[in-house]
């Protein structure tokens, strides 16, 4: 891919892309505030509220190659336009979700907005990576993560702020009190609660796509590539040579479990806060996502100048081990760390911030952990593949199926060991990020 050297010119597709990047944090991590939500609007077991993610993360699966191919007909201006066309489909869908209180077709608007972002993603991704030294790639993807994340931590806020309020009488002891009639009543009230903010969603989606249609981005191919040159058979043969470049297929992997953890680390959270009945279950992703932009920020400081890539991903991997035995063990009702670090924020902000137990604090910080991992493992991956580079890309995104395989894994397992006891399922996880850190980065060829 053309790089984009200078200053002035790649500052306006940064500044684009860092719009997109929040877009896709506020979207994605709405979930966290949405599987609480709907496991109590349709009266949903905590495995069913978990499909929330699977059928987010799945289309990334299913679209990730038609993605790249289509980015490959249309060039990626136009791509991310339709990419935001599409997830401003899903995100209507969630009106009629709402009236008719059908979980199903819930999950049809998250899986036309996680189609849409796998199209944003495929393009975008590549694009920071190469828009500047191959070596600086994960601070420019970290730079992006901050406005992900951040993002990420307001919209759970925003989403429990405008849906979830005057939660008590939703209650399941309250629900019990009530007729069919009754309880049928008061929980479509709670559903078309969705309906304002995710029409909202839509209009902003729609002016983005807009906005984006006819700004100046610019528009770069692999270098050699011919658009006029693409075909679909031409295409699909690339995939095994691809698949042949041993760190690229490594590094898919370590993307796979990669966002399986994140996901149990933010969405998955506020599953196991419901199931200690904490008040503040529905923001608990916020946690998780303010110590993700704590560690953007330290890795933009420490990328390359003081750390390389791969050491960063060591070093993370090894903490993201420690941070999960450590949740593992702890209590689930004393709340004095927390406490003890955060007790003196009560006297900067005017509003009360919940305490939260020992062991979910634990799994808070991993967003700290994971935070430099997909920026890490990233640029590791696609260092070296040259014209695979979008065929590569796809593959990465795929990955992201970890994100719908892990989480209502981790569900079930806690509907059976308890929700604390499965959170082993994340060291095996960060054991092998652990080795592409180590050596799986470094098997170059094919």
């Amino acid at each position: 891919m053309t790089s984009i050297n200078s200053s002035r010119t790649s500052f306006i597709p940064i500044f684009i892309i860092g719009i997109l990047f929040f877009i896709f944090g506020f979207v994605t991590w709405l979930n966290g505030a949405l599987i609480p939500f709907l496991q109590t609007a349709c009266e949903i077991s905590a495995f069913e509220a978990s499909l929330v993610t699977f059928a987010f993360y799945i289309s990334y699966f299913l679209t990730a190659l038609p993605s790249s191919f289509i980015l490959k007909r249309i060039g990626y201006k136009n791509g991310l336009v339709l990419g935001l066309l599409i997830m401003a489909i899903g995100a209507i869908l969630f009106i009629p979700a709402a009236y008719s209180r059908l979980y199903i077709i819930f999950l049809s608007g998250l899986l036309v907005l996680g189609t849409g972002l796998s199209l944003l993603q495929t393009a975008v991704n590549p694009y920071i990576t190469n828009i500047g030294p191959r070596d600086s790639a994960a601070a420019r993807i970290s730079m992006m993560g901050i406005c992900n994340k951040l993002a990420g931590f307001l919209s759970p806020l925003i989403l429990t702020t405008l849906v979830m309020h005057g939660m008590d009488k939703f209650k399941e002891e309250n629900l019990k009190l009530l007729s069919f009639d009754q309880k049928n009543l008061i929980l479509n009230e709670l559903a078309i609660r969705l309906v304002w903010p995710y029409c909202g969603l839509a209009f902003l989606l729609v002016l983005l796509a807009v906005v984006i249609k006819f700004s100046k981005l610019p528009d770069p191919i692999e270098e050699g590539e011919s658009k006029s040159n693409i075909s679909l058979p031409n295409f699909i043969k690339q995939i095994p040579g691809a698949i042949k470049i041993k760190h690229m297929t490594l590094g898919v992997i370590a993307i796979f479990v990669y966002v399986g953890a994140e996901v149990i680390a933010g969405d998955s959270l506020t599953q196991y806060g419901k199931s200690l009945h904490l008040s503040q279950s529905s923001v608990l992703t916020s946690y998780t996502m303010a110590f993700m932009v704590l560690g953007y920020i330290i890795g933009i400081i420490l990328i390359p100048k003081y750390l390389s890539q791969a050491k960063a991903l060591l070093f993370s991997t090894i903490l993201g081990i420690i941070l999960s035995v450590l949740a593992i063990f702890a209590s689930n009702t004393d709340v004095s760390i927390f406490q003890s670090c955060f007790s003196w924020l009560s006297s900067i902000f005017p509003f009360n911030i919940p305490v939260i137990p020992n062991s979910i604090f634990f799994i808070t910080l991993l967003g700290f952990a994971n935070a430099i991992m997909w920026p890490a493992i990233w640029p590791l991956s696609l260092d070296g593949v040259g014209q695979y580079t979008k065929i590569a890309s796809a593959l990465l995104i795929m990955a992201i199926l970890g994100g719908a395989i892990l989480p209502p894994t981790y569900a079930k397992m806690g509907q059976v060991i308890g929700f604390q006891n499965a959170l082993w399922i994340l060291l095996p996880c960060y054991f092998y990020i652990m080795f592409f850190a180590v050596k799986g980065h470094k098997l170059k060829g094919q």
